[in-house]
């Protein structure tokens, strides 16, 4: 962690990161941490590597520690509509917008940054490289993935909770069965295509 060097030297850096750009239904979320230096989190990774266990006990801490901390997201019908790489940029805005205080610098996890009123970098792979964006990383993980497992109990034969909404073959065999729900995002092929069908 931090083998990247920012030229920001200052306190109010914030890291910001993206969940759910690739499933087929649900919102993407994203979050923004400004931590605290004076009290630094151990473990902090990139949340994909880490245990539901370890990433439960981190995402209570960051809220806890960090001295700025916000989750945002953009929904189904802005995705649909935007499409999902400027639907991610609208979240990401979102949880920027949400810190205070307000940071001087972000960084970005990989290789495009959305408008913001601070200066901000892109950092490819910025989730296993610096401390701010992970913790980020934690926070949209853990808030996506208790949304899909609370989708799960309202469709219990989607598998929501086992996928987290990702073009599975259990989703996709599902989503041939039962149709999408209103929370699959239209737009998105497998969905698009059963639509047309329809």
């Amino acid at each position: 962690m931090n083998d990247f060097e920012c030229s920001y030297q200052g306190v109010l850096l914030a890291g910001v990161d993206e969940v759910g750009r690739g499933p087929l239904c649900g919102d993407v979320v994203t979050a923004a941490v400004i931590l605290d230096p004076s009290r630094p989190i151990e473990g902090l990774a990139d949340s994909k590597r880490l245990t539901d266990k370890r990433r439960a006990g981190l995402f209570d801490q960051i809220r806890e520690q960090a001295l700025a901390w916000s989750v945002a997201r953009a929904n189904v019908e802005e995705i649909d509509q935007l499409n999902i790489l400027h639907a991610t940029m609208l979240a990401m805005q979102r949880a920027v917008e949400g810190l205070d205080p307000v940071p001087e610098f972000v960084l970005i996890d990989g290789n495009r940054c959305p408008n913001l009123a601070m200066p901000s970098e892109a950092v490819v792979k910025g989730d296993s490289r610096v401390a701010e964006i992970s913790a980020a990383s934690i926070l949209a993980k853990v808030t996506r993935d208790r949304e899909m497992e609370s989708l799960g109990q309202l469709y219990p034969d989607y598998g929501f909770a086992k996928h987290k909404g990702y073009p599975t073959a259990q989703h996709l065999e599902a989503l041939e069965r039962l149709g999408p729900t209103p929370f699959h995002r239209r737009s998105f092929g497998p969905v698009k295509r059963l639509l047309q069908e329809a």
